[in-house]
């Protein structure tokens, strides 16, 4: 109706400024996206190597939130950064508030540029951006250049919107609504609203700083409208953390009550405000008043975001517990899940390889925890456990079964993202490792059990000088496993060579006692025949387990040393060839046909 009343020449007018603003706003979140995912890609892991480093205490975590947000520009990929260290346990919520804080104030960074109006460089940038993504050869460096394209097309929107928007200071409509914008709780609203819609607070103040650099907008209005946008950014917040994990959503709800309960302490003074960053902020002398308010409104915006946002963690920085206490209870904890549902496996974080190939490594911790469980259980079954005993076994091979599943499937959709060297191999190297334990539990449930069931119908009694010898190997089977999962949780090089050596004293032992079967074939005892080849078979069985053992130790100690593999390998064909000189062996070609196509001959 507004539209319809206006004449041709301010429709034409009303036109060219929505064009103008609109595709610079696009251009500018485009760009930010770009720039971001971009980063993520090629300084991801460095970012979440600064932050483990730098969370020590409260001062420190702040520091690192500040300048991982300052480098990716965002706010939301520091925050998936921090739920996935609490998700794997490495940073408590009451430090994961530090880097939040500290967050904020990276993201003022994007305000400061912005405001020192470098957009000439834009389209240099986008140039220069492209050329080196179609001429580099290396998938980093090309990376590289899609974060200065992506720089350059932030710049190049902040240039059309500028331009799109000098019209509006003699148009009345626009003088009449910036004149009632002046009341702060109007611009907090306004602000607020505005970046919800786009999701960026980045690009929320780029408008604002834009509106101030043609002269429409007042300090005061400018400061309000900035309060807004840090609240806006909230919801961006609050939707990435539907349905994801507890960690997400406390993440979340410490981004809001932080940026709310800023605004709310700072919002009854923004005139004090504002007659302080007048103070603080330098001003042009050798232009006339009204172009001095002009050139001077856009930097003293930018500082007045920079001072709120620093202010506020300086405040905030003293209540990380009562803020942690406040969000547990707000958020409260809920059930571990089972064994046969994924722990760390959060989509929210394959934006984030790095950080996802970690929750990766966890979860197959945690699996190897299930098997080693299993393991511990399955030599008790055999010799003299009951049927209900199986079936306990068998559930829980079901549920290492569906945890695998989930596995393999979080590996392939990760497999679909931007990786870069070493990421892809070391994808590559957890499918192995997670068929491995997979095959382990497939070998207790589908042949050792078997042999269970058959001393059962056969009624068949083992030893106690037969249990005697299938104990040792239970034993040093048991250790290597134990040494493989500590090696893939800390990358331990000792604890894989050890697992690896294992295969010498596991064989030794199973010669041990395939002798003493031998002994005994000759014993008086009802189906001695029977019991004997249930009893070898157990035997090979145990070796297959070790064997398993072995090429997750030998997976893990080449992704751990990928940046010399092939010493490492030279260093693990010594230490298996001695192996192989010292007693020949075939356990590695009686593995399970249907699940073992992958795994290369030992």
């Amino acid at each position: 109706m507004f539209i319809a009343e206006l004449d041709n020449p301010s429709k034409l007018l009303l036109g060219g400024i929505a064009t103008g603003m609109g595709g610079g706003l696009a251009l500018f979140l485009f760009g930010m996206r770009q720039m971001t995912e971009s980063l993520k890609t090629v300084a991801g892991s460095s970012m979440k190597s600064l932050l483990a480093k730098l969370t020590a205490n409260r001062f420190t975590a702040a520091l690192a939130g500040t300048i991982v947000t300052a480098v990716i520009q965002s706010s939301s990929v520091t925050t998936v950064l921090i739920v996935g260290f609490i998700s794997a346990g490495l940073l408590t919520l009451s430090q994961s508030i530090g880097v939040i804080i500290g967050a904020n104030i990276g993201t003022t960074i994007t305000a400061q540029i912005i405001a020192f109006q470098v957009y000439k460089y834009g389209l240099l940038m986008i140039a220069v951006g492209f050329l080196t993504d179609i001429m580099a050869k290396s998938s980093k460096t090309k990376q590289w250049g899609m974060v200065l394209m992506g720089l350059g097309l932030i710049f190049f929107g902040m240039e059309l919107m500028s331009n799109a928007a000098g019209p509006l200071r003699a148009w009345p409509p626009f003088i009449d609504a910036m004149q009632n914008m002046n009341n702060p709780m109007l611009a907090i609203f306004i602000g607020a609203v505005f970046t919800a819609i786009i999701q960026s607070s980045s690009a929320a103040t780029g408008v604002v700083i834009v509106l101030a650099s043609q002269g429409m907008i007042s300090l005061e209005t400018g400061i309000g409208l900035c309060f807004g946008t840090n609240i806006g950014t909230c919801m961006t917040a609050v939707i990435s953390a539907i349905g994801r994990s507890r960690e997400a959503v406390q993440a979340a709800w410490v981004h809001v009550v932080f940026n709310v309960g800023g605004v709310v302490l700072w919002m009854f003074f923004i005139s004090q405000f504002a007659d302080l960053i007048r103070t603080m902020s330098p001003v042009s002398e050798d232009v006339e008043l009204s172009a001095k308010v002009v050139a001077n409104t856009p930097r003293q915006i930018a500082n007045a975001h920079t001072l709120f946002n620093v202010g506020n963690a300086l405040i905030f920085i003293w209540f990380t517990g009562p803020l942690a206490r406040l969000v547990n209870w707000l958020v409260p904890v809920a059930p571990n899940p089972s064994g046969a549902a994924a722990k760390y496996l959060d989509e929210f974080l394959l934006e984030q390889p790095a950080m996802a190939l970690d929750q990766i490594r966890r979860e197959l911790v945690r699996m190897g925890g299930f098997v080693n469980d299993l393991l511990e259980k399955t030599l008790d079954v055999i010799l003299k456990g009951n049927i209900e005993n199986i079936k306990i076994l068998s559930k829980s091979d079901d549920d290492i079964d569906r945890l695998h599943g989930q596995i393999i499937s979080y590996l392939g959709k990760l497999s679909q993202q931007d990786l870069v060297v070493p990421q892809p191999k070391t994808l590559h190297e957890f499918v192995g490792i997670a068929n491995y334990l997979e095959n382990i539990g497939d070998v207790i449930d589908k042949n050792l059990m078997e042999n269970a069931r058959k001393r059962i119908a056969s009624n068949i009694g083992v030893s106690p000088s037969t249990m005697a010898v299938l104990r040792p190997i239970e034993q040093e089977v048991l250790q290597a496993f134990g040494q493989a999962l500590t090696a893939l949780e800390t990358g331990d090089r000792s604890s894989a060579l050890e697992a690896i050596e294992s295969k010498e004293k596991v064989n030794q032992l199973a010669d041990v006692a395939t002798e003493h079967l031998a002994k005994r074939l000759v014993a008086s005892e009802p189906n001695r025949l029977t019991a004997f080849k249930i009893e070898t078979n157990v035997i090979e069985n145990l070796k297959r387990l070790n064997t398993l053992t072995r090429r997750i130790a030998r997976t893990v100690l080449i992704e751990e040393g990928k940046s010399s593999s092939d010493d490492l390998k030279t260093e693990i064909r010594i230490v298996e060839s001695k192996l192989d000189e010292t007693k020949p062996t075939t356990d590695a070609q009686t593995l399970p046909e249907t699940k073992e196509q992958n795994i290369d001959t030992e």
